[in-house]
């Protein structure tokens, strides 16, 4: 199920299901979103300037997305930011009537909950800046793209990544799922668990231990989640940090370590996740990666 691209006149609504958000920014983003020629509509509790991690308690975060689910005047939903807090609401939240009429959801880090728990719905939604970012000039391509797809006037952007030695050829078709790391590996096990089996896996991550990363990939591998791809794409792996006493190998080895009985073609440098430019790219839609000597490059159908 693909939600209908929006036109000039109509209303975005944005929350934060996650971590509060600097007012600042947030207004910024506004602005920005209201010179594509739309309205915007804030969640109640989407900025209240409170010094704590997350941006409300739970039940008010939980109420200002069900209200921007239902509500039949919201095109669009942005989430303000990421951080963390989906997950603590993200299975009280009904769908039924976003489901009559699907809108997109635009977000990421975090929000890769709302993903998965949308593609086990059988809906697209878009992985890609938030508004918080929007300002910040080093985005300004990727919010450009991002505006390019929501309207529909560019919705076969490709993303392209340059060769890497660590690279695997080949070319692959599928459901393009996933995000970062952290969530895709908490969501096993729950209402959210992403099926993978023939799907193009994206992963991306920020500020982690090697070890800590490599304890999420065994994860993914344990659960089988690693074992039936089309294929593995590799975002930015951003701000990687190391123990006193070296873990011994790079993100990429790795990886690599996790798949190595694995055919299908792996992809690194992908201009997705936690730095820009961070390419948006439609969630649970299907696409072809195609990985060469020469380049690797992800284009959606």
């Amino acid at each position: 199920m693909r939600p209908p691209y929006l036109k000039s006149g109509q209303t975005a609504g944005i929350v934060s299901p996650s971590r509060t958000v600097d007012s600042s920014l947030l207004v910024k983003g506004v602005e920005v979103i209201e010179s594509w020629g739309l309205k915007v509509k804030l969640g109640k509790h989407s900025l209240l300037g409170k010094q704590t991690y997350l941006a409300a308690p739970d039940a008010d975060r939980l109420k200002d997305v069900q209200q921007m689910l239902d509500d039949p005047t919201i095109n669009l939903i942005f989430s303000s930011r990421g951080g963390y807090g989906t997950t603590r609401i993200v299975d009280q939240l009904d769908f039924r009537k976003f489901l009559v009429n699907p809108k997109w959801i635009v977000g990421f880090s975090d929000i890769t909950a709302l993903h998965l728990k949308l593609a086990r719905l059988g809906v697209e939604s878009i992985h890609g800046c938030m508004p918080a970012q929007f300002s910040k000039e080093e985005y300004k391509s990727s919010v450009g793209y991002l505006q390019e797809l929501l309207f529909g006037t560019n919705n076969q952007i490709p993303l392209e990544a340059n060769h890497s030695s660590y690279n695997r050829n080949g070319l692959a078709s599928g459901r393009v799922i996933g995000g970062n790391l952290s969530l895709l590996t908490d969501a096993i096990g729950t209402s959210s668990e992403p099926d993978t089996k023939g799907t193009l896996l994206v992963l991306e991550e920020i500020d982690e231990y090697l070890y800590k990363v490599d304890r999420m990939l065994v994860q993914l591998k344990r659960s089988g989640k690693l074992k039936d791809l089309a294929g593995l794409v590799v975002g930015h792996m951003t701000d990687m940090k190391d123990t006193e006493l070296p873990f011994g190998a790079s993100i990429e080895e790795l990886i690599l370590d996790k798949v190595k009985e694995y055919e299908y073609p792996v992809a690194f440098q992908f201009p997705i996740g936690h730095q820009a430019p961070n390419m948006p790219w439609r969630h649970n839609a299907q696409a072809t990666l195609d990985v060469t000597s020469d380049k690797s490059s992800l284009l959606f159908l």
